[in-house]
């Protein structure tokens, strides 16, 4: 891992882009002083993000990681997977986008992902008393968070989790020291988990906009807008199902004030409804939320500070001394045009050079 200086690079510092100046990267790390003998790039006046963070995809091949970190995610967060002794294997390899999971996902008993989606009969958990009993397997698994299914009980719901058994989870999630990530896509789902306490709030509703009432109660979502205009393609003729429900939410949602994170529920699932790209996907995600009422600014630190912050990853999210040397290298201004995020020149994933 050699040492590395950019030159002449605009840095994105959460509000906007520095007049250029010198990053000096040592061992993975930014540091204050250029290092004897380092390479040195010149950027030409372009812009350098922090490498996005994937709040919201599922991974069980190395090929996911790589193709995040061709298109500048350097950071993915995995939010279940029916295989996860292959997926935790997967994290923090040097010079591959760096992964945390979830592991199994807290479900119902006959829900979607054991009946349609390849998950074990022996995941389920019945009600409040098995709880803890799942939550500590996890634990022991090494998981980084947990993933529970809230929806309501009924043909289209992923599980019929009781309101008791979902505050179960969370509480016993939070004992072990794990945030408590909800999978939610209708209103009534999104009230069971804020009521329940759950750190974060995946997905967003297609079938009505959430009212401004349980809007200031949610503290922070991952919205999946480019998996929701997905589902709605693909199933909305079938269902009533529309978009703007999705995008009005997430405009309310920033209204009301809570936390924005980008997510795109990338998979490679052949009975998924839809597969965004991964890594690619990102950044139409990007565009979307800023389509639904964010700023650039405030999209590029949906994907940079803002899960940085919520995910305790203390080591990236932000361009300083001290952190990761996770960076994308784009031509243009991605604060004034989001659609720059897209023009990449190379991407560093703890100061490996990834393209």
């Amino acid at each position: 891992m050699e040492p590395l200086t950019i030159e002449n690079a605009r840095v994105f510092d959460g509000t906007g882009l520095t007049p250029p100046r010198p990053v000096h990267i040592d061992r993975g790390r930014i540091v204050a002083d250029p290092v004897r003998g380092a390479r040195t790039i010149d950027a030409g006046a372009g812009a350098l993000l922090p490498g996005l963070i994937d709040t919201h995809l599922h991974v069980q091949a190395r090929a996911a990681l790589e193709s995040c970190g061709h298109w500048g995610v350097t950071t993915a967060l995995d939010m279940a997977t029916p295989r996860p002794r292959e997926t935790l294997s997967l994290r923090h390899r040097d010079g591959l986008t760096d992964l945390f999971s979830a592991g199994y996902p807290a479900v119902a008993p006959g829900s979607g992902p054991i009946t349609a989606m390849g998950y074990p009969d022996h995941i389920a958990v019945p009600g409040p008393e098995a709880a803890e009993a799942f939550v500590a397997s996890r634990a022991r698994d090494g998981v980084d968070y947990l993933k529970i299914l809230v929806e309501p009980a009924g043909p289209a719901g992923m599980s019929a989790f009781t309101p008791e058994t979902v505050t179960a989870l969370v509480r016993s999630a939070h004992s072990h020291g794990l945030k408590a990530i909800a999978h939610a896509t209708s209103a009534a789902a999104y009230q069971m988990a804020v009521e329940a306490g759950t750190d974060v709030v995946t997905h967003v509703p297609l079938e009505a906009v959430i009212s401004a009432d349980l809007a200031r109660r949610v503290l922070v979502t991952s919205p999946t807008l480019v998996m929701m205009r997905g589902i709605q393609t693909a199933v909305g003729s079938r269902l009533p199902l529309d978009y703007e429900n999705a995008r009005l939410s997430v405009r309310r949602l920033h209204e009301a004030g809570a936390t924005v994170l980008a997510g795109t529920d990338a998979n490679g699932d052949p009975s998924a409804p839809f597969s965004p790209p991964y890594g690619e996907a990102m950044h139409q995600e990007l565009r979307l939320l800023v389509d639904a009422g964010l700023s650039p600014v405030e999209a590029l630190r949906a994907a940079t500070v803002r899960p940085a912050e919520v995910f305790g990853l203390a080591d990236r999210g932000v361009i300083a001394v001290g952190r990761r040397a996770d960076f994308l290298l784009t031509d243009d201004d991605p604060t004034t045009d989001i659609r720059a995020t897209t023009r990449i020149r190379h991407v560093w994933s703890g100061g490996i050079q990834l393209r």
